[in-house]
């Protein structure tokens, strides 16, 4: 009978024991749910407020920046300079007379070219009327005829040597330093000068193949420069026909104003790429953003209480990221203590204004 007063007794204090700690996990779940109203049990936490701003997505890549024009200036001929008739680093234009080989010899060897094609031209003339009189045969005409073409191109070939001896600008430009001195002898392989036309400047640049399609032609692109906090901008106007399979990445150009001469040939570019706009975006730090097993969830503060709410984002800047689902505007997102947190948690948002990126 003492064993079976024991075994109520037990029971009886076991059921009283789970009727007490259900009795104080119910007031423990009722004060905890009360926090939202009683700043007794809240913790303090960080937030900001979803707001709608323009977003646009970008990419940062190298470049080059190229002449327009560049060509190095060589004469066609061999021989002595006469004269030299820029000064470097001048602007030049179109065709003007950049250098002068002495054509002395070759003036000499057209003079008697001429005197030769004119005699010819008479002997023609002359076997052009006793061939009518029948006084000469067909064929000593056209011997006639045939020395006085042949002379003629040989009257020719001299000219067009003679026009070699003038170096001429291709185009319009800024001349750079020279090589070469008045009296040198100069050849076709010698570089007498550089000649660059630098407006506008062509900017060169590679993007991965993952944004080939995004940069069209037209497209607007910025760039800085080395030691300038400038922004410039370029339009592009060409890209290769195929991506390069050894770097995966597709060449653009584009061209920039260069009116003046700020932007050097040759020089680094630091070029940024719009690839898409857009409006009435939301963003928020990247710090209140949790990876779980089935993607990305944040913590919102709701009626001072902690809720996770799963998200979809897809862009990410240096510190902030672009929501697509999840968060609508008015919305606080909790930045900081999230792993603390847990569903239902009372908290005290301290609202901060987030940074631009």
């Amino acid at each position: 009978m003492k064993i079976k007063y024991v075994i109520y007794a037990l029971i009886a204090i076991l059921l009283a024991y789970l009727i007490y700690n259900r009795l104080s996990a119910d007031k423990k779940s009722n004060a905890y749910k009360a926090g939202g109203n009683s700043g007794a049990n809240k913790i303090s936490v960080n937030g900001v407020v979803a707001k709608a701003e323009d977003f646009a997505d970008e990419v940062n890549v190298s470049g080059t920046i190229e002449a327009n024009e560049q060509v190095e200036i060589r004469s066609e001929i061999s021989g002595l300079i006469k004269s030299i008739n820029f000064k470097e680093g001048s602007n030049v234009s179109k065709g003007q007379l950049l250098l002068k080989i002495d054509d002395s010899e070759l003036q000499a060897q057209y003079a008697q070219a001429l005197t030769k094609e004119k005699l010819a031209q008479e002997t023609a003339d002359r076997a052009g009327k006793l061939l009518k009189s029948e006084a000469i045969s067909q064929e000593e005409y056209d011997n006639a005829a045939a020395e006085l073409k042949s002379l003629q191109a040989q009257t020719q070939l001299i000219r067009a040597q003679l026009a070699k001896t003038s170096v001429r600008a291709p185009f319009s430009g800024r001349i750079g330093l020279r090589s070469v001195s008045n009296g040198a002898y100069v050849t076709p392989t010698q570089t007498i000068a550089n000649l660059v036309s630098s407006n506008p400047v062509k900017i060169s640049f590679s993007v991965p193949e993952k944004y080939s399609q995004m940069v069209g032609d037209g497209a607007n692109v910025n760039f800085t420069v080395s030691g300038s906090s400038k922004v410039y901008t370029a339009k592009v106007y060409a890209k290769e026909p195929a991506v390069d399979i050894n770097t995966r990445t597709l060449v653009i150009k584009a061209l920039a104003p260069n009116a003046n001469n700020e932007l050097i040939p040759g020089t680094f570019a630091n070029i940024q790429i719009t690839l898409k706009a857009i409006k009435d975006a939301i963003l928020i730090p990247s710090v209140a953003v949790i990876p779980v097993l089935n993607g990305k969830q944040v913590y919102v503060s709701e009626n001072g209480l902690a809720k996770t709410v799963k998200i979809q984002s897809d862009v990410r800047t240096a510190d902030r990221v672009l929501v697509s689902e999840g968060i609508s505007v008015g919305d606080t997102i909790i930045t900081s203590g999230i792993m603390a947190l847990k569903e239902g948690a009372p908290v005290k948002v301290n609202v901060k204004t987030p940074a631009k990126d």
